[in-house]
């Protein structure tokens, strides 16, 4: 057997998470459980009460003069750079001059206890001199404000496929945002250190950020501030740039109280002051044949970013590298505008723009149904990449197009879905008031980084001389499994239990200038690091013992927690002993860039992804015309995840993404005033997915296949693809709703809640048992 060829005990095992039982239990030490040091100081926010204006004065005179309060923060205290962006220098941590949205910081009390500094934080005496605020993409249009220039791609002359088109369809939709929710909000805890170091525990995804905005704010190299996480409570994406301004708020209170302190946003402060998912307005066109063959597409992206950049060309770029999701477009063109308005940044959310674009497509595939008369499925089989110009709109060769095929017609097949599609007819016919609709919709979501540097990953690995193993990479763990897959893989490499390897707290004191866990590429790049280090001190102990035996290298193996050189048996732990006294190193610092991966921005040219991932669901739903409610009957799911590291893990990911993409289409409505404020920031007004949601019939498979690229262990990522199979149960509602009419186009917006259905079915004459 190759030395790095090992035994795979664990490789495609379905092993539970490692932090498991801690969570059940609730032994799972998340940042607020963390004990508390001696004299630790509690932090709480004074947010803008408008949402555009120039600050006239800020009187916090009584706020510093309340019981309990050590120190009162404002911009003016900030020894560094008043930023917390992560690129463009326009998010300060503290509002200075003017504000752009309800809720924006603009002081920091400091106080023995939280709620001693929340009762301060009331006392404060503001004069903003208010002007109206844009806070729909119609307001940020009519005042023609953007956060980032626009930008398109395409190919082809639309306006000459049009004509050409015997089938012309246009149209306009809303989609909404969506809170992240995470169990665990905001949340840092800071240990002033000897001179100007400084230790942060923050609940972040992208710790080398945090680090880099602590130390921006205190005016210190990167290298006097640690961040450190164990566990995040979820983060979806909201964790990635935005948890670095509660960080920093924290560092720059103990830098000046000397203090420990510690800030938690509550839930509704939480959901006031972060970003969402971008809220998107599509207005569209497209040519077709007369059987519904694309012919050329028109869509401009128009997005709703808040009142800063934040993520957002990155969120809206990838909305727009999905919007052809698994279709062919010969002639197209795809424009985008990143609008400001005076609503918190909006940022990172599971897919990152993604869902988005697919939407988009797939809200016009089910228009061309409804012209055509055709079946769904068959415009979207009819208009799937195939090998005659396999080619995205940005020009990247789709090379696996045959693997999303494949995986659409046995899902086609599993979920019996041509019969269904009759008894639902037949059902329709002879049910004015109920109506049920069915839909199958593929995927194809591209994995890497958009941001080309951001496709590097380092690890840290240990054998200590009792062959115990400490394992340390740059990914986080925010409930997705992913230490525990990175483990499994470091466990067979070296061939030992997986209870030998200590997981152990991300830190940029162990891995520097890590990348986000993001993306869906926390296991590939993750993983490949840590495997490449394994590999490197597995190699150099196998070295050593053919020497030392006078064996060939190939003659060592490395397999149920013993090494095997040649005839000779030693356990891994005497193995790490021997080469221990025999001063080989035992400790590597493992590295990993992805391959392939070039994006040209400006000339909208290159290969964004390292590969695709593709799935398919297929879903049924009921809806009452004179209610709106609707009912998820059942889900047939099938996805692909290459060769599965973690069966249980993976299904696991798909399951709470397609809740996750299913809530963010039917029942998480973001309701803003015309003043800006979030009206909808508490659970008793947003509304989640609970397990009465959940359809009785949910029925999840893994796709049979490897990864073609040379990824970990020919393995795919499943953190985010996933979600945009919950596009399938929207589409559904269209088809429940389309019945009352056929032919005619359905106006509905996203989410589609029971009032957005009820206005639906009201405009096609339905409702009332019309």
């Amino acid at each position: 057997m190759p030395l790095n060829d090992p035994v795979t005990r664990y490789q495609g095992q379905a092993l539970p998470h490692d932090s498991a039982e801690r969570h059940v239990s609730g032994r799972a030490l998340y940042i607020d459980d963390l004990p508390e040091p001696e004299g630790i100081l509690h932090i709480a926010l004074g947010g803008s009460p408008v949402a555009r204006g120039k600050i006239i004065s800020l009187d916090v005179r009584d706020v510093r003069a309340a019981p309990g309060v050590v120190a009162v923060i404002t911009a003016s205290d900030i020894p560094g750079k008043n930023d917390v962006s992560p690129a463009m220098g326009d998010d300060p941590m503290f509002a200075s001059d003017r504000v752009e949205f309800v809720g924006q910081a603009l002081f920091a009390v400091v106080a023995h206890s939280r709620d001693a500094a929340r009762r301060a934080v009331r006392l404060v005496k503001t004069v903003i001199e208010e002007e109206k605020p844009s806070v729909t993409v119609e307001d940020a249009l009519e005042r023609n404000e953007t956060v980032l220039p626009d930008y398109a791609f395409g190919r082809g002359d639309v306006a000459e496929a049009f004509s050409s088109s015997p089938l012309q369809l246009e149209g306009s939709f809303n989609i909404g945002g969506q809170e992240h929710f995470y169990l665990e909000g905001q949340v840092a805890l800071a240990l002033p250190g000897e001179g100007q170091e400084m230790h942060v525990y923050s609940s972040t995804q992208h710790p080398t950020e945090v680090q880099h905005v602590v130390a921006r704010i205190l005016g210190v190299p990167d290298a006097f501030v640690t961040c450190e996480v164990r566990r995040m409570g979820g983060g979806f994406g909201g964790k990635e740039s935005q948890a670095s301004q509660w960080a920093a708020i924290a560092a720059l209170a103990a830098r000046i109280t000397g203090k420990p302190c510690k800030i938690r946003l509550d839930r509704d402060d939480d959901m006031m002051m972060t970003g969402k998912r971008h809220e998107f307005r599509v207005d569209w066109k497209i040519g077709t044949n007369e059987a519904g063959h694309i012919k050329g597409v028109d869509l401009s992206l128009l997005a709703r970013c808040g009142y800063s950049a934040d993520l957002s060309q990155g969120v809206v770029d990838r909305a727009m590298f999905h919007s052809d999701n698994a279709y062919f477009m010969p002639v197209v063109n795809i424009s985008s505008r990143r609008l400001k308005t005076n609503t918190v940044s909006n940022t990172a959310f599971r897919g990152f723009g993604g869902p988005q674009g697919i939407l988009a497509i797939e809200r016009i595939i089910d228009a061309i149904a409804s012209a055509t008369g055709r079946d769904p499925l068959d415009i979207r089989k009819e208009n799937l990449y195939r090998p005659e110009g396999a080619v995205t709109p940005y020009g990247m060769p789709v090379e696996d197009f045959d693997i999303g095929q494949a995986l659409i017609e046995q899902l086609e097949t599993d979920s019996n879905y041509r019969e269904r599609r009759k008894a639902i007819d037949a059902f329709n016919q002879d049910s004015p008031l109920i109506r049920r609709g069915l839909a199958l919709t593929p995927l194809k979501f591209g994995i890497s980084f958009t941001l080309t540097q951001l496709n590097q990953a380092g690890a840290l690995v240990h054998v200590y001389s009792d062959g115990s193993v400490h394992l340390n990479h740059g990914g986080t763990e925010m409930g997705q499994g992913l230490f525990q897959k990175v483990a499994q893989i470091v466990a067979d490499e070296f061939g030992v239990s997986i209870d030998r390897v200590r997981i152990t707290a991300t830190t940029t004191g162990k891995v520097p200038n890590s990348s986000p866990t993001a993306a869906s590429s926390g296991s590939d790049l993750n993983g490949m690091a840590a495997l490449i280090a394994a590999r490197a001190i597995k190699k150099r102990i196998a070295e050593f013992l053919a020497s030392s035996r006078g064996v060939s290298l190939e003659a060592v193996h490395f397999v149920d927690d013993h090494v095997l050189v040649g005839d000779h048996r030693l356990s891994f732990a005497e193995a790490a002993k021997t080469a221990h006294q025999a001063r080989i190193h035992l400790s590597e610092a493992g590295y990993y860039k992805t391959p392939k991966v070039e994006w040209d921005r400006a000339q909208a040219r290159g290969r964004p992804f390292y590969y695709f991932a593709y799935g398919a669901a297929c879903s049924e739903v009921a809806i009452d015309t004179l209610t709106g409610e609707m009912k998820l009957e059942r889900v047939d799911i099938l996805h692909d995840v290459g060769r599965s590291l973690n069966p249980a893990l993976d299904i696991g990911q798909i399951e709470g993404a397609f809740v996750q993409g299913m809530g963010w289409l039917t029942s998480e409505e973001l309701v803003y005033d015309q003043k800006g404020r979030l009206r909808t920031h508490a659970p008793s007004t947003y509304k989640i997915p609970v397990a009465s949601d959940i359809p009785e019939h949910f029925n999840v498979r893994l796709f049979d296949g490897a990864n073609r690229e040379d990824t970990v262990f020919r393995s795919k990522a499943v953190g985010e693809p996933p979600l945009m199979l919950g596009i399938s149960v929207f589409s559904a509602i269209l088809n429940a709703i389309s019945s009352l009419k056929p032919g005619a186009q359905v106006p509905l917006d996203a989410p589609a809640t029971p009032e957005r259905i009820l206005k639906a079915v009201q405009a096609l004459g339905g409702g009332g048992g019309f």
